[in-house]
Order: structure tokens, then sequence, then C-alpha cells
């Protein structure tokens, strides 16, 4: 770890588009074989009462949200996505929990978006049965827990640095 937090900007910058793109190839090779060998039988369980896979045609976003919408969709993900690959590659992040977070959630936007635009859908296929939930993929994997490991991760730093103002002050 200590060691890639010592990289260069070049080499940080190039080590996340390399995660970045191999994020979504892989995103887009299990979309593929689903399209190709799920979608026909629609269902198939893996653990039963536990999880399946289920393939949907989502043409919105998370849980149904704007469904319909899928030029929207398309739109505010390219905005967003660019935003965060210029954070990524303006070299202000260093190394760390942060920078992991942002180019996961990269990662799992490009791998939607590429669907939206090449599909006019998203292809989710991982069901969860043990909750009444909604299908998703592996995109939306690396943006949700990308997402809550960030947001973790930053009211453990404020609460870290709190405790150590609050101890430096006595």
């Amino acid at each position: 770890m200590k060691k890639l937090q010592m990289m260069s900007n070049n080499k940080t910058r190039l080590f996340s588009l390399t995660v970045i793109i191999s994020m979504v190839l892989t995103d887009q090779l299990i979309k593929y074989l689903i399209d190709l060998y799920l979608k026909p039988v629609s269902v198939k369980k893996l653990i039963p009462g536990f999880l399946q896979l289920h393939y949907f045609e989502n043409d919105g976003a998370m849980m149904g949200f704007m469904s319909g919408k899928t030029e929207v969709m398309t739109i505010a993900s390219v905005i967003c996505m660019i935003g965060i690959l210029a954070v990524i590659l303006s070299g202000k992040f260093k190394f760390g929990v942060e920078f992991v977070c942002l180019v996961f959630m990269a990662a799992g936007g490009f791998g939607n978006i590429i669907d939206r635009v090449f599909r006019g859908y998203v292809i989710d296929y991982i069901e969860v049965l043990f909750i009444d939930f909604y299908i998703f993929n592996f995109a939306d994997c690396l943006v949700t827990c990308s997402a809550f490991i960030l947001i973790f991760y930053e009211f453990y730093s404020v609460y870290k640095e709190y405790k150590t103002k609050k101890e430096k002050n006595g």
C-alpha cells in the first residue's frame, strides 16, 4: 500500500485508467454472457431462497427511478462520470480509500452508460431473494459499494479529526 501511495501522478493516472477499463470490460463481459445465456430462460436459481440470476432490462435508474427516461439518465450519468474522471485525473487525490472509491464509481458508471448508449437500457441480473430488493448488476455494485465506503470513510475521518483535536486541547 505504501508503494502505491508513492506513485507519481502519471503512474496513478495510468493505474486508475487501467482499473477503470478492466472493470468496465468485466462488467460488459458479464452482461454479454447474461444476455446470451440468461435472457432466453429469464431466471436461474443459484442458492434457493437466497440468490438468483434474473434477466431484467432497466430503462431507468436504480430502483426503477426515472423509468423510461434513458436519454436523461445517459446525459446525467455522462456529466457525473466526466466530473469524477476529471477529479481522478487531476492528481489532487493521493492513492487511498477515497481515490479507489472514485475509480470504482467511475468504472460502474461507465459500464452502465455503455448499456444505455448501445442498448437503450441497462442489463440487470442479480436478485437477492431473502429480502424484497431490486435486481441489479456488477456496475451497480461498484457504484453503490464505493459510495457507501466513501461515506463511512468520510464520517470516520471527521470523527478521527475531532477526537485528535479533543485530545490535543485536553
